[in-house]
């Protein structure tokens, strides 16, 4: 740090010093402008981007689909965070928080609005009753899930953002991250040294929400600071991470609303399960 920061006595918002992410952070709430979101025929509509927030729920659609779960056939809408599609107003109508993901459910009489990952990882396994763990585990299952909504910020919001995206290397943050980080994957790999999913032999939506930070961390697909956190010593953490990695059904969630990467690895949008194979962006620059 160049010189010391006096903070002043009232904080008013300065967009030039906000870093990569200035132009889509703001202190209030609501829409920048209208814009209606679009609707396919499915009975769940996602409006997401393939972040570890968004990974979550596509991982959760692909899982139920895999099982069986006819009535989980889903549209998945790509919203574009940094052209500011979430401060849309009809985005902001179903995430006044105007954070992805956002998720309709019209599977009932009365559409329902849907946001928060975990709320909506919850409402899906709870609807089709899977991926939940045996009824006297659920306690520990939710115990894992919320372990990781409340977490996940400082691990993306906190390491990623000092790490990765501040406009200038700074070393008491990154420390300060940095610490917390390797607290929480040692957390983690303490408990997976006990059982093979965090609730036991059952996999859960638990491990889709953490795994979609703390395993693709480990996987060095975030932040590209694998090496930096010495991820290969948590080595059960690695061991969960690629077994979950290996699904296929994780391999499809990955793709969906995935805007970078390979292009045979992108699917911008999904309304049906052939657009895998034929709707990728390789596919669609082939045409």
């Amino acid at each position: 740090m160049t010189k010391a920061y006096e903070p002043p006595k009232v904080w008013t918002h300065d967009a030039e010093s906000g870093g990569k992410f200035a132009s889509i952070n703001r202190p209030v709430s609501g829409p920048t402008h209208d814009k209606a979101l679009p609707e396919g025929k499915h009975p769940f509509q996602l409006y997401s981007m393939a972040t570890p927030n968004g990974v979550k729920v596509t991982v959760l659609f692909e899982e139920l689909l895999a099982a069986g779960h006819k009535g989980a056939e889903y549209d998945a809408w790509l919203i574009r965070i940094g052209d500011g599609d979430q401060f849309g107003s009809g985005f902001v109508e179903v995430n006044p928080n105007s954070k992805i993901p956002a998720l309709l459910d019209r599977s009932g009489e009365t559409p329902m609005r849907i946001f928060e990952s975990g709320a909506i990882l919850l409402h899906l396994a709870e609807k089709f009753g899977a991926f939940l763990g045996a009824p006297e585990d659920r306690p520990e299952m939710l115990s894992w899930l919320f372990w990781q909504m409340g977490s996940a910020p400082y691990l993306g919001g906190g390491f990623g953002h000092f790490y990765a995206y501040a406009p200038e290397p700074m070393e008491y943050p990154i420390n300060r991250f940095t610490m917390e980080a390797k607290r929480q994957l040692d957390v983690l790999d303490k408990r997976l040294a006990e059982t093979r999913y965090l609730v036991g032999d059952d996999y859960t939506i638990a491990d889709m929400a953490v795994w979609s930070w703390y395993g693709q961390l480990v996987l060095g697909r975030l932040y590209n600071a694998a090496d930096f956190l010495d991820v290969d010593s948590y080595t059960h953490v690695m061991r969960w991470a690629k077994e979950i990695d290996a699904r296929p059904a994780v391999q499809r969630g990955r793709m969906v609303n995935r805007t970078f990467g390979a292009p045979e690895t992108q699917l911008h949008e999904r309304h049906d399960a052939a657009d895998f194979d034929t709707r990728t962006q390789d596919k669609i620059a082939a045409e």
